[in-house]
């Protein structure tokens, strides 16, 4: 075939926009001039349509054994049906023979499950959804699983966060091969956020933090949210748009009932008591992704709001999820 063949795998069970996010962001470079030019083929077993979890069915182009030859990337979906696909031993000798005639291989979300079953992630240090993340890492022990990132690239090996980090990822790809300006062009086209970076957090989307109608008040909330790990004093805040510290305490009294700084407070504290209960990450790595200066700091800011250190919490929720989870060795 011509171009960049890029094979995206379906299952019954597959995610609709896991697929759409990969398919359109290729197809959105192609229209601004991407060359070589992508053809992108959604592979499903033996080429029949797949019906989607949000119960949509969706027409395969090529079952696998149709694919042959060299591939430029293999992009593993995810979705609620991952488990059956990682189950099926056809499907995933196929994602391995495939993804041994690929330049680069990829999964979106819970597809990571699928390349883990077919042995490509052992060793590697790899993403998928951050809800997903600890029944990753417990079922295959030699995957070295990180929830925190939008999405991660170990050699040729990437994987992407829940279901809309696979545009991030696509963005990357298309700057990796044709340049920024052309990525930048496809976000634009696809009125999305200009390229998020990889190590971004997947948890600070999800914070309860509030999204005020005040412009000023929701720039400085955005910011927050999805820079936990930055400088988010008050002066810091109130000089990224251009008022006074007094003001912006006015405003934030006003429109949200709370200070900057308590905000900040528990945009971090939500944060860490997500990957606490996601994640294996020792409370350093915790406590340095949400933004603070130590796991001393963390603990101390953590016992004050929950009432229990985060050690604890960990321990309590993996109990929770599984009473047998009693042994486990939590950081």
């Amino acid at each position: 075939m011509e171009g960049r063949l890029v094979v995206v795998v379906g299952y019954d069970g597959v995610e609709l926009v896991d697929v759409a996010c990969v398919t359109s962001g290729f197809e959105h470079a192609n229209r601004r001039g991407a060359e070589p030019a992508y053809r992108v083929v959604l592979a499903t077993p033996a080429g029949r349509s797949v019906r989607s979890d949000s119960g949509l069915e969706v027409r395969g182009q090529s079952g696998f054994d149709g694919i042959r030859g060299r591939l430029d990337t293999l992009v593993v979906s995810g979705g609620l049906g991952h488990v059956e696909a990682a189950a099926d031993p056809r499907l995933v000798g196929q994602v391995r023979r495939l993804a041994g005639a690929s330049r680069r291989v990829a999964s979106v979300c819970t597809g990571a499950t699928v390349l883990a079953a077919a042995g490509l992630l052992d060793g590697r240090r790899v993403t998928t959804h951050w809800y997903y993340a600890r029944e990753l890492a417990e079922r295959f022990p030699r995957v070295r699983v990180d929830a925190g990132p939008v999405y991660i690239r170990d050699g040729v090996v990437a994987t992407s966060g829940g279901v809309t980090a696979a545009l991030d990822l696509t963005l990357a790809f298309v700057e990796e091969d044709h340049g920024p300006e052309l990525a930048r062009e496809v976000a634009m086209g696809m009125v999305a956020y200009l390229q998020r970076p990889g190590d971004q957090a997947q948890i600070s989307q999800f914070t309860g933090v509030p999204r005020p109608e005040q412009a000023l008040v929701r720039r400085v909330v955005d910011h927050v949210v999805a820079h936990l790990d930055a400088d988010l004093g008050t002066a810091s805040l109130a000089a990224l748009v251009g008022v006074s510290e007094r003001h912006l305490g006015r405003l934030f009294g006003e429109h949200l009932g709370t200070t900057p700084a308590r905000l900040v407070r528990d945009a971090r504290l939500e944060a860490a008591s997500r990957l606490l209960v996601t994640t294996r990450e020792p409370m350093t790595a915790v406590a340095r992704r949400c933004g603070f200066a130590s796991a001393e700091g963390l603990r101390q800011a953590f016992t004050a709001r929950f009432g229990v250190p985060p050690s604890r919490f960990r321990a309590e929720r993996a109990r929770a999820r599984d009473p047998g989870a009693a042994g486990l060795s939590w950081s």
